[in-house]
């Protein structure tokens, strides 16, 4: 009996492991993949911050953190920015000055429609997207290819 069981054990264990594996890579369970549809607020790390990203941390709690949350980290009013979905390969830069230009239909979260930010300028945006893409990076956040 114990030879059968020492038999399918290998077997069953590379099983096991490649379930767990693939459950692993599907489920999201990293506090900075949680899903940007809810209110779920992630820990985020702040690296040292470049003069620009620093003018941008200034500017985003000025004009962005009342919904999207201290450091990007998401709040009861809007997701998240520090979330694989916001990654610049499926969210650009370009994304995010139309955000403020123009704002955003819900479409990855679930917490209505985007306003316009009223008098940002683009200069602002882009010290502020510095600032977001070095919370993104520091926090594992790689650029990915946008597929449909």
């Amino acid at each position: 009996m114990f030879q059968k069981i020492r038999a399918n054990f290998v077997p069953m264990m590379v099983v096991l492991f490649l379930v767990g594996g693939v459950a692993a890579m599907f489920s999201g369970n990293s506090g900075n993949n949680a899903d940007p549809r809810t209110n779920s607020r992630v820990d985020v790390s702040v690296p040292e911050l470049t003069e620009l990203a620093l003018e941008g941390e200034a500017l985003f709690n000025e004009n962005c953190a009342a919904c999207h949350g201290k450091d990007a980290g998401g709040s009861d009013n809007g997701p998240s920015l520090i979330h694989t979905t916001y990654n610049p390969g499926h969210h650009p830069d370009e994304a995010f000055y139309f955000a403020a230009k123009n704002g955003v239909r819900a479409h990855h979260w679930g917490f209505g429609n985007m306003p316009k930010v009223e008098g940002i300028k683009q200069s602002e945006v882009t010290k502020i997207i510095r600032y977001i893409r070095d919370l993104q990076f520091a926090n594992g956040i790689v650029t990915k290819p946008h597929i449909m």
